[in-house]
């Protein structure tokens, strides 16, 4: 990938923000191979779990209004900014947020697209959307985020799971009944984007913009260059663990409390399960 503008701000950036304090990567282990002997999940156990502990959600206080200038990266159109997440999933983690307020349970807006446009062809890699608390989401004030993949990295552990999906169609299990997933052109306008959304969110349930006010159930977005996903969700928290899109990508976090002995005997997949 050529050019990547963004990407190398938000690599300054990080340096910047690291020296004076205002990043706090989050330091974890892998521990796979102790618990999952296949490749479709990456599991991480979380090192500084005060971040946890101490995560607030609700609209006091309001990290992205203002924004912190120290974790500023670019500008995108009128209406969103790049920030650097404050804590780091890994190194780039990239926020797109909305200058003024928009909800993040409400429904992604055409504009929303259109800079989701804008910065994947420049920077692109994994996209996701925690919808609401119950989703995963941190805070209330919309932001959808972006974890950078170069052409030969893979997007994700579950990439071949959802490519599966799309061409099988079966609905078996309870994880399939609750996920839908489609191909997509990503080079295509935003506005071809904007539709593959709402008519996902017809068809997995959540209503549209023209039947309900907001989706009608919290949910995860999951979008690469070739195909976008959402998740219908249930609850945030089961057996001691947090999932938000990420885990359904195939990254999993375990924290001091989660159990891990339900992790290792039913397998991710199955934990994946209680979520939706």
């Amino acid at each position: 990938m050529n050019n990547e503008i963004y990407w190398e701000k938000a690599l300054k950036q990080t340096e910047i923000s690291i020296k004076n304090d205002c990043l706090f990567p989050l330091k974890t282990i892998d521990i796979t191979n102790e618990h999952y002997k296949s490749s479709d999940f990456i599991i991480r156990k979380l090192d500084n779990t005060i971040f946890l502990k101490n995560r607030i959600y609700g609209p006091k206080p309001n990290p992205f209004k203002p924004w912190d200038k120290d974790l500023e990266i670019d500008s995108i159109g009128n209406n969103h900014q790049l920030i650097l997440n404050k804590y780091p999933v890994q190194k780039g983690h990239i926020l797109l947020i909305t200058k003024s307020w928009k909800p993040q349970n409400g429904w992604l807006e055409n504009d929303d697209w259109l800079a989701i446009k804008k910065v994947n062809m420049d920077t692109s890699g994994l996209w996701f959307f925690n919808s609401s608390k119950e989703a995963g989401a941190s805070q209330p004030h919309r932001h959808i985020q972006l974890l950078r993949r170069d052409s030969k990295e893979e997007i994700c552990p579950r990439d071949r799971w959802f490519i599966n999906l799309i061409n099988s169609k079966k609905r078996g299990s309870k994880l399939r009944k609750n996920i839908i997933a489609e191909n997509i052109d990503i080079n295509k306008d935003s506005e071809y984007l904007y539709k593959m959304y709402i008519d996902l969110s017809i068809k997995i349930g959540l209503g549209s913009p023209k039947t309900s006010k907001k989706p009608k159930k919290a949910h995860n977005i999951i979008m690469t260059n070739k195909w976008m996903a959402i998740i219908k969700r249930s609850n945030d928290h089961v057996h001691g663990f947090s999932i938000n899109s990420l885990g359904f990508a195939g990254y999993l976090l375990v924290t001091e409390i989660s159990d891990k002995s339900y992790l290792k005997k039913y397998g991710p997949e199955k934990l994946l399960e209680c979520f939706v």
